[in-house]
Formats: structure tokens, sequence, C-alpha cells
């Protein structure tokens, strides 16, 4: 016997529910079972689809900056090749790059304006 007042109706009802779902679970186990194993593998783990994705994202993008810098170590290296045997390229470089000159000659740097901003004023100006 009950301390408190039960309501059979509200009991009847919970056990009612109770035995809806047990009875669904029972029919379906193999469904519940490859949907719960769906759920686990595909977005739960460490190993989930969704990692996997992830890593092949950034094995793409890990490739592509591979390229990258063999391509750029391939034309470094040409030019080092170049500066090795080409003496007239060490001089272009000596000239362009460092501004070396010969004793008997002036240099004249011609520098580009600073860009203007959309409303006239150069980007180096700071306006207070």
């Amino acid at each position: 016997m009950y301390l408190c007042p039960v309501n059979q109706e509200a009991k009847s009802k919970t056990m009612s529910s109770i035995y809806t779902v047990l009875g669904f679970l029972r029919r379906h186990k193999y469904s519940v079972v490859v949907a719960f194993f769906l759920v686990v593998v595909g977005m739960v783990d460490e190993n989930s689809l969704w990692e996997r994705y992830k890593c092949r994202q950034e094995i793409a993008r890990l490739k592509s900056e591979m390229r990258e810098f063999r391509n750029r170590y391939e034309e470094d290296s040409r030019k080092l090749e170049e500066l090795e045997s080409n003496p007239e390229a060490v001089v272009r470089v000596a000239r362009e790059q460092y501004l070396m000159k010969y004793p008997d000659e002036d240099v004249y740097v011609f520098v580009d304006e600073a860009p203007e901003k959309s409303d006239g004023t150069p980007e180096d100006e700071e306006t207070v």
C-alpha cells in the first residue's frame, strides 16, 4: 500500500507508453541497432566519416601547397644555376636588386607615387 495516493489512471497511461516503446524496440531491434551504428560511425567516433572528410580536405590543401613549394624550388634552382654559370646574370642581379654601379656611372631610382585612396588622399598620409 502506498503512503501517497497514486492516480491509477496516470500510472496506467505511463505503463502503456513504456510497453508501446518496448514493443516498438522489440519489433524493430535490427533497425534500431543499424541506426545507432550509423550514428556512431558517421558522427561520434574519432574515425567517423566526418573526420575522414575533414582529413581528406586537409590532405588536398597540403598537396596543393607542396606543388607550390616544389614549383618555387625548381624556379629558384634554375635561377641559382644561371647565377653560378653566367657572370652577366650576376651583374644584372647586382645592378637591379642591390643598386650596385660602376664607379663612373650614376644610378637613378624612380619610385612610383603612393596609390591614392578613394577620397583622393595618399595612403601614406595620416589624417588627424
